[in-house]
Order: C-alpha cells, then structure tokens, then sequence
C-alpha cells in the first residue's frame, strides 16, 4: 500500500510518499522461535547433505519454512509452501534473518529435503542431537518411555517399494496403510524416537530397534519402558533387562499365559477376601478421593531361549472397579440382547412364516445366539415342544 505524507512528514523523511506491506503474522514467529531454541536448523544442516554448487536457504532453514506452514495452515501439500513464502516474505526474512525466495521452498526443493529425511543414514543422528539438546534424565526417578505402534490407511495406490501396503488393519482391512513406531517421553508426549515403516510390516521387533535409539540419545539405563502387549514377548522384556532397563507391559492371553491367568486371577480374588490387596486412591474432579485400582503381585521365574540363566519377573493383577462396572453393564445388555433374540427364535405361526420343525436346527439356533452375543454358559434354555394337529 502507497500513502501519501504531508508536508511536515515529508520534510521530516525526505519524501513525499510511504510504502506500507501488511502481512498476517499469527503464530509463525512463535514456532520459528521454538524451533530456533531447539537447535532444528543447526542439527539438520550438520547432517544433511548437500551438493557443492547447491545455492540458495540451506536444508536446515528450509525445514523450517516447511514445518512453520504446516503448523499454520494445516496443510501438507508441499506446492503450497512456496506461495506461503511468497505472501510473508518480509516477515519470515526478518524472523529467521536470511534472504528468502519463493523457490527456496518449491516443490521439487521439499521433495529432495524429504528424501534425505527419510534414510536412515542421516536421521537417526538428527534425531540423536536433538535429545541431547531438549532432554536431560535425571537419575531418579527413572524416566518413563512410551513405545508404541499404529497404522495410518488411506486411498492411495500401492507399489511394490512404497509405505502404503495392506497388511492387518483394526480400521479397514481394504484400504492400504504404513506403519508409525514411536517413542515418547511420559507424560509430556516428546517424541524420542520415530520409525515409519511398510503397513504389511508386524509389530512384533519394532521396538528393538527403537529402543536401541532411545537408548543411545539419552545415553542412561534404568529406564523404565511401557509398550502394549507385543513388548511382553519373552525375547524383549529379556533384551530390556539385559541393557539394565525395566519393562512395563501387559500379558497377552494366549499360550501358557492364558492357561495361568484364571489361576492368578482366583488367587488374586482369594487374597482380596483376606484384605490382603494393594488398593489405590485417587481425588476425582470434586476432590474427593476414591479407589482407582485394587490388586496384588507375585514374582515368577523366566528364562529366555539360549540363555542358561533365568531372571524374576514381577506379576501384577490388578482389579479396576470402573473397567469392572463397564463389563458389568455389558454383560447384561448382552445378555438382555441374547434373551430377546432366543425368545424370538421359532417364529410363531402364520402364513408366510416357517417353524423350526427340526430339534437340531433349534439347537444350531440357539447356539449361534449364544455365540453372536458372548453369553456362552452363561444362559440356560428350555425348549418345549408344541404339536398343532388339524384334521382335513
């Protein structure tokens, strides 16, 4: 915008007309800044590379400009980043105090920073810096690692080489999706360490590798690890204690695990009847304290394969009373469910309707009701037989 001065303004700055350039600012300057204080475009330019004659923001900066827009705008496209530049580029030059042009952040530019991203010959050391930069583990108390995976599907076209592969999906088993393996610090959520790996790939021995990276970029032991079930494998919890971590998972009931698990469980109730439980309290969101969890441990002897020597592990079973009351109510809308259906089971007579005449396909029935709504044994059923005999 031009504006023109009066005769007093123009004496005082030696000309007669004023360029104004308005640009909405938001949250940029914000985010530039925690990403200056973290390190980000230091750490990327020490280890990306780059190509001799390459001219124009480094890797560093550039991933900046990237992330800065994305945050924003929420979007993802990378064609759109350069008209983002385009339309604060007096802003952004001034925040970051380097020379900015649009094509810095074209696409062909993004797509090359990605590709240098995505090996693991130069990511794992980004990632190592920058958790020696932002994190610092005390001794005690030990830090707690998150290490979980999930999927992300979506309508994309499958190749032999890409991310995007149909593998087992709780979403949509018919859309292709790639696997995201991360681990976090709790309870701020701070990613450590991050691996985006084929969606046909298991879960199972992802987080070896992680934990590995989590390992050297925090550069303690003592750590104690939470994962899902596929980290209660017995060669993992062996390989965390074995670099002298600890490991908090649950059981998966399957195995001999499951075959244990009704003995621990009876057990567990027996001591809660003595008072013998560990119960938990916590205040809820008027303050006043009530009982979170109740249960009890034990210790059990393991040994991994090939090793001679076998370790300790500690067992909790533990009783949440809110889990119990949400099973609870299921169970008996199931089982309201289950009667329902087995009462409306042979159909009563009339034209257009044909009764079960078969006592084994009353059965069948009967059984598949059962089955559809989880109340196996729970229910019993007493059939009678009705004969209608008409004389013609």
């Amino acid at each position: 915008m031009r504006m023109q001065l009066s005769h007093q303004a123009e004496a005082l700055l030696g000309k007669s007309d004023l360029v104004i350039i308005t640009e909405r600012v938001d949250d940029v300057a914000r985010l530039i800044g925690q990403m200056i204080t973290m390190g980000l475009p230091e750490v990327l330019d020490r280890h990306s590379p780059r190509h001799g004659k390459q001219r124009g923001l480094r890797w560093g900066w550039t991933a900046v400009m990237w992330l800065a827009h994305m945050l924003t705008e929420g979007e993802h496209r990378k064609v759109a980043v350069a008209v983002y530049i385009q339309g604060m580029q007096h802003t952004l030059s001034r925040l970051t105090a380097q020379v900015l042009q649009p094509l810095d952040c074209s696409d062909d530019r993004l797509s090359h920073l990605r590709t240098h991203l995505s090996k693991p010959k130069y990511w794992p050391q980004s990632e190592r810096d920058w958790n020696a930069r932002s994190l610092e583990v005390p001794a005690l108390p030990p830090a707690v690692m998150r290490c979980d995976a999930t999927t992300v599907s979506g309508a994309h076209e499958v190749t032999a080489e890409g991310l995007l592969q149909f593998g087992h999906s709780q979403d949509d088993p018919t859309r292709p999706q790639m696997k995201v393996m991360m681990g976090s610090l709790a309870p701020l959520g701070m990613p450590l360490a991050t691996d985006v790996l084929a969606g046909a790939r298991a879960d199972d021995g992802l987080d070896l590798a992680l934990r590995e990276r989590i390992r050297t970029g925090v550069q303690t032991t003592g750590l104690l690890l939470v994962g899902a079930g596929k980290m209660s494998a017995l060669a993992t919890r062996a390989s965390i204690v074995g670099h002298h971590d600890w490991y908090w998972s649950p059981l998966p009931c399957t195995g001999a695990t499951a075959e244990a698990m009704e003995a621990w469980i009876s057990e567990g109730v027996a001591r809660g009847e003595t008072s013998a439980w560990v119960r938990v309290f916590r205040p809820h969101d008027r303050g006043h304290q009530v009982r979170t969890a109740a249960g009890d441990e034990f210790e059990r002897t393991c040994c991994a394969q090939g090793s001679h020597e076998g370790g300790t592990a500690r067992v909790m079973v533990v009783r949440s009373p809110l889990h119990a009351h949400h099973q609870a109510t299921g169970l008996a809308k199931r089982r309201r469910q289950a009667e329902t259906a087995l009462a409306a089971l042979p159909p009563p007579s009339g034209r257009g309707k044909r009764p079960i005449t078969a006592e084994a396909t009353l059965v069948e029935a009967m059984d598949l009701v059962l089955k559809a709504h989880r109340v196996e044994g729970l229910l019993s059923v007493v059939g009678e037989k009705q004969v209608e005999q008409h004389t013609q």
